[in-house]
C-alpha cells in the first residue's frame, strides 16, 4: 500500500521531459496531434495522409503515429480506402464547447476595449429576420453620445451595422460589393439624424454571418474623416472576435476575415 501511494505522488508530479517539449513550452506530441486536428478544413470530409501530412508540415510516420493514437480514442477514423475523416468524439468535444460557450462573455469585453480605443459608444447587432437588434452595447466616455435601446427592432438597410449585415448576407449592388470588398462601412445620418456610425462583419462558428459591431457618436463628432480613422480599429476588433467565436485559424481561414465572404 505505501508504495502504492508513492507511486501515485510521483505520477502527480511528473513534468514533461525536456525533448518532449516544445518552442512554447506545451507537450510537443500534443501539439503536433492539434496540428493534424486543425488540418482538416470545413469542407474535408476526408483527407490521404499524404495531404494530412502535407499541412502539417509533419513527417509521414510521425502523422501516421499521431492518427492513430487519436484514433483509439475516437477523435479520428481510418477509412477502408486509408484516408481519414474526423472521428465522433472531435464533434463531441464541438457540441460541448457550443453548449457551455456564453459569447456575451467574449463580446462585451471586447466592446469594452473597442470604446476605450475610440473614445465612443460600441454595440454588437445580430440580425433578426429582415430587422436588426443590438445584442450587447459599452457606452461611451464622452458626456454626449448616441444611446441604443437594447433590443429594439431596426433596419438592415439604414445605418451602418445593417448595411454590413446585408452585404456579408450576400445581398447584390454595387453598394453592398463594395462593402465586402472594403471590409467595413459607414454612414452618417442614414437612420437618425446627427448620427455617425461605422461597422465590421463578424463571424461564428465554421465561418458563419453573427452580426455586426459598431462605434457610434454624434456627427459634429464623428465626421467621414475621423470614421475613416477608426475603420481599422473596428476591424481589427471584428477579426479578433470572429477568431474568438469561430475557433483557431487553421489553413483555410482567410487571413483578413473582415473581407471573407462565403
Amino acid at each position: 500500500m505505501p508504495a502504492a501511494k508513492a507511486k501515485r505522488s510521483a505520477e502527480i508530479v511528473e513534468q514533461p521531459r525536456e525533448v518532449d517539449r516544445d518552442v512554447n513550452g506545451g507537450v510537443t506530441a500534443v501539439t503536433r496531434a492539434l496540428h493534424l486536428l486543425d488540418a482538416f478544413g470545413m469542407r474535408d470530409e476526408r483527407l490521404s495522409l499524404a495531404e494530412l501530412t502535407r499541412r502539417s508540415q509533419m513527417h509521414k510516420t510521425t502523422a501516421l503515429r499521431l492518427l492513430r493514437t487519436l484514433a483509439l480514442a475516437g477523435y479520428v477514423v481510418q477509412r477502408d480506402d486509408g484516408e481519414w475523416r474526423l472521428g465522433p468524439a472531435a464533434g463531441w468535444l464541438g457540441a460541448r464547447y457550443q453548449s457551455s460557450f456564453d459569447a456575451n462573455n467574449v463580446v462585451e469585453p471586447m466592446l469594452l476595449a473597442l470604446s476605450h480605443a475610440t473614445g465612443e459608444s460600441a454595440a454588437f447587432y445580430v440580425r433578426e429576420g429582415n430587422a436588426r437588434t443590438c445584442l450587447a452595447r459599452v457606452e461611451g466616455p464622452q458626456p454626449i453620445r448616441h444611446h441604443a435601446r437594447m433590443g429594439a427592432m431596426l433596419p438592415l438597410d439604414k445605418g451602418s451595422p445593417g448595411r454590413v449585415i446585408l452585404a456579408f448576407s450576400g445581398e447584390p449592388g454595387k453598394l453592398y460589393e463594395d462593402i465586402r470588398k472594403k471590409g467595413y462601412h459607414f454612414s452618417i445620418g442614414e437612420r437618425e439624424k446627427n448620427v455617425a456610425t461605422v461597422s465590421a462583419p463578424v463571424f461564428g462558428l465554421r465561418w458563419v454571418l453573427l452580426g455586426s459591431v459598431c462605434i457610434s457618436g454624434p456627427a459634429d463628432r464623428l465626421p467621414k474623416a475621423k470614421l475613416l480613422g477608426h475603420a481599422k480599429t473596428i476591424m481589427k476588433a471584428a477579426n479578433e472576435l470572429s477568431y474568438a467565436l469561430a475557433g483557431r485559424p487553421t489553413a483555410e481561414t482567410p487571413a483578413v476575415v473582415s473581407t471573407w465572404h462565403p
